[in-house]
Order: C-alpha cells, then structure tokens, then sequence
C-alpha cells in the first residue's frame, strides 16, 4: 500500500521487551516512525532496576539496549507516564499503532496467614530499592538477624546474596550511596530460602547459584539428611536436562561441604512449604512451613508436619505481576495484558484497533531475554500483517500524526521530556562520579535530580 508518511507507533516501555521491538520493527518492510514512551526518567527498565548491582555481566545487555537507541532512527521519550501526561486517548490521536511493553514489576502475593505483618515484603519492592530506582522510598528497615525468603528463583537468590552479602563487597558496585549506608547497619546472621519442591525444580540459573558459593565470609548451608529429595520424575529432570543437571550437581556440592565458620550463613531448604507468617504484637516473629512429599510426578503434597523458623523478616519471592493500564482489557489471574499473539484483544475476543503488546505484560513474568526477543518477533509479525488496516482505519492525516505534535502536546502539558541526548547527559554524570569513586558509575536515585542534570538545570 502506498502511503503519504511513515506509520506512526508508539511503544510503551524502554526495558528490553521494547526495544527489542522498536528495533525489529525498523528492519521490517513498512516505513515507520517510532516513539519510545518511558515512564522513568531512565531507559532500559529492569535491567537498570530489577538486576543486583554485583551483576555487572547482566547488567552488559544494557550496551546492546542502548546501541540501538541511540542510533537515532527511534526516538525516545522519557519521564513521560501514560495515563497523566498522555492518555490513551491521546495515543491513539498521535500514532497508528502502540505497543505496550510495560513489563511486570510488581510481587505477586503469596496468601497466607500473617503475610500483611510488619516485617513481611515483597521481594520486587526489596529489588527496587537496592537499585536506586528513583520512585520508591530512600530507606528500607534492615533490623532483622534472621530472615526468610519464599521462593527459588533468582530473585529469591538476588535478594539472599544482597542480604548476607558484607557491604564492604559490594563497594566496587553502582549500588546507590543511601543503600550502602543502610546495608551497613543491617544485623543480618542467617537467610533462609524456602522452596516447594526438591534440588530438581528450583529455577535458579546454574552461574548465580555457583557464585552464590563464592561470596566472601558468606556460608552455604544445605540440609541433605532432611530436604535433599528425588522421586522418578525428579531424578529424570536432573540426568536429561543440561541446565538443571549443572543446578543439582551445585546444591550437591554445597551439601557435602564441611561446616563453615563464617559470620553469616544462607541455609537453602527444599521440600518445605509456607503455610504461616508468625507474629507478636502486630511484628514478624518467625514463620511456619509444612513439610511436602513427592507425588511421583514431580508434584508435591502437604506432609502435614510443620517446622517453625524464628526469623525477624521474610520477602516474597514467587514472581512478578503486570500493572493493569486504564482503558486496556487485563487478565488479573495472569497480570497480562489480553491479547492473541501479542494483538490486544477485549473480553468477547475482538482485536482492539491499534492496540499490541509484548514482553512480559504480554505473556507473563517468565523467561529470559531469549523469550523477550520471540515476543517481539511475534508482535511485530502481526503489525506487519496489519498494515494496510493501520493505515485505513486512521482517523488522523500525516499532519496530525507528525512526531511534532505529541512533543507540543507534552510542552503544553508541562512535561519534561528526557529524550536520548538528555540521558547521555545523566549517564555521563553518573559515570563520571563513579569513575571518581573508582566504580563504573554512581547512580542518581532521587527523580527531580535526575531530570535536572539530564536537562542541563542549575542546582
């Protein structure tokens, strides 16, 4: 279809989900102009905020994220929120076509009894605020000596490492000036994980749980007289699938360690359930766990007998949960935007005109950034496929749909857009305080003073 100006699209989110979009999405057939829309006055989502600072080779997806926003065919629009500065309205006046790949960032809840007590937190929140993320208080109250953690995951193990880790180990780190200061003062001996299921299932990555070993002045403990069980299924996953075999063969090393004289210790515990979050006086005291069994398949069962922990703290760690976005069909059981193969779709199955999404908000918090990539291959297909019936059905002309008229929309509005060259000017910022600190950078936490020194702003 011959066409008078380039499609117009809009894609919420500057994680990996969408740029890895933006980026297929300019090397498809059709003539595009793309806007990346972020809520934060930073790009790269949770790469920047959702990864421990003492990854740094993690942290290296973010060279290739910005390799491709700053190439200067996509145009980037930070500290924009939708939903405030622009509606959905609005969006659909200005572009063709939005992606949305707002990403899931909040805790999945964990319903027991005692959860709501004080001391009980959700691991997403814990992540936020060791990485400085710019919307979320500047303390955390680290009073506890003995904590647990639901959860087996890698978050659940982030979370462990961050706790029992000596501060004076992750100095070398972005880790944000406030967090350091705070994780010194921490009383921290012991850090429990508790998982479901046996050494077999746990979905920790081979190379966190082996590093986990290395943590300096830091013990693993694990329990293999007790929670170190297999049934058929279980021992067929750990011989046959390379990942888990490499998971198994760790635990089995830190199982067979001899005790550690360590000031700090994280105990792993497998088969254990949570059932309770005890509590005194409105505070968490400790918390109740019903031993499983094997069904035989893999799955487990309550044994019914029930071990208690006492421990000051616990974290949730059993997954993320997308945030709805006004206007949008949500799915609440999964936390995902509706949609068939990233084409957003409402309650009786009819595809919303415009609407799409991918990453996370799109299938789910699960996968790695192999998966990110298939989603956006996926959403981008079906743009692609739709067009001609983009280009029809707008009810703006290339006048109304010049990429002027939403940055004269938001200057009227009062808002101050960060686009790329402003966040080369923060990211230089910060790297040059941490190269004076002999780190990579120091990242800025408090928003205001993010913006001001991306805009070039007096003090």
């Amino acid at each position: 279809m011959t066409t008078e100006r380039p499609l117009r699209v809009a894609v919420v989110g500057a994680g990996p989900a969408g740029t890895y979009a933006s980026d297929i999405l300019t090397k498809s057939d059709i003539d595009v102009s793309i806007d990346i829309i972020e809520r934060l006055p930073a790009p790269f989502g949770l790469v920047r905020y959702g990864v421990a600072p003492d990854h740094p080779r993690i942290k290296q997806i973010i060279v290739a994220l910005a390799n491709v926003l700053g190439r200067g065919d996509i145009r980037l629009l930070a500290n924009v929120n939708i939903g405030t500065d622009l509606t959905l309205d609005d969006l659909r006046e200005h572009y063709d076509a939005v992606i949305f790949a707002t990403g899931s960032f909040e805790d999945a809840d964990l319903n027991i009894p005692g959860i709501e007590l004080d001391g009980s937190y959700g691991a997403a929140d814990f992540v936020s605020w060791f990485d400085g993320h710019p919307d979320v208080p500047r303390t955390w109250p680290l009073e506890a000596k003995e904590i647990a953690i639901f959860g087996v995951g890698n978050v659940a193990l982030d979370v462990a490492r961050i706790l029992a880790k000596h501060p004076k180990d992750l100095a070398s780190t972005e880790i944000p000036a406030n967090v350091m200061e705070i994780l010194e003062t921490s009383p921290v001996t012991d850090v429990h994980v508790f998982g479901r299921r046996g050494p077999a299932q746990v979905k920790f990555s081979p190379l966190e749980l082996r590093e986990l070993g290395h943590v300096p002045d830091v013990d693993i403990v694990v329990y293999p007289e007790t929670d170190y069980e297999f049934d058929e299924a279980s021992m067929e996953v750990a011989e046959t699938n390379k990942q888990q075999k490499q998971v198994v063969k760790t635990l089995t090393d830190y199982a067979l360690r001899e005790p550690g004289t360590a000031s700090r210790r994280i105990h792993l515990h497998f088969m254990q359930s949570p059932h309770e979050v005890l509590g005194e006086d409105g505070k968490v005291t400790g918390v109740r766990v019903e031993r499983t069994e094997f069904n035989g398949d893999g799955t487990v069962k309550g044994s019914g007998e029930f071990i208690d922990y006492p421990v000051q703290a616990v974290y949730r760690a059993v997954g993320y949960y997308g945030t709805p976005i006004d206007g949008l069909p949500f799915n609440d059981a999964k936390g995902t935007i509706n949609n068939e193969g990233g084409r957003v779709m409402d309650a009786d199955g009819n595809q919303v005109h415009g609407m799409y999404t991918t990453g996370w908000i799109k299938r789910g918090p699960v996968g790695l950034i192999g998966h990110t990539k298939s989603d956006a291959q996926e959403t981008i297909a079906n743009i692609v496929e739709d067009a001609d019936a983009l280009y029809e059905n707008s009810s703006a002309g290339a006048e109304q749909r010049s990429p002027d008229n939403v940055m004269h929309l938001l200057k009227e509005r009062g808002v101050d857009v960060i686009e790329w060259n402003d966040w080369e000017v923060l990211d230089a910022h910060e790297r040059a305080l941490g190269e004076a600190d002999g780190r990579e950078r120091l990242k800025i936490v408090p928003r205001d003073e993010m913006i001001d020194i991306a805009l070039k702003r007096d003090a």
